[in-house]
């Protein structure tokens, strides 16, 4: 499921967490409950599922040509 983390997740995380449980149950698809290591590894596990869901958007900035390439030289229109 890694990647594909959501906020309801990550508060059933959270929740468990703080309750000291190392059982928690995911609604899906599929449904599953997971039982942890320790509350150590929870805590790992935690903050790499808020590191993917709340990461900036990768914005890019495309230029693009229509192919035309301004007469290069002195500038001064001597012309056609």
């Amino acid at each position: 499921m890694a990647g594909t983390w959501t906020q309801t997740d990550i508060d059933k995380l959270k929740q468990a967490v703080a309750s000291g449980a190392l059982t928690v149950s995911y609604a899906g698809p599929p449904a599953r409950s997971i039982t942890y290591q320790s509350l150590d590894a929870m805590r790992s596990l935690l903050a790499e599922m808020v590191r993917q869901v709340t990461k900036p958007p990768t914005f890019r900035r495309f230029a693009f040509s229509k192919g035309f390439d301004p007469p290069s030289g002195s500038g001064s229109g001597g012309g056609l």
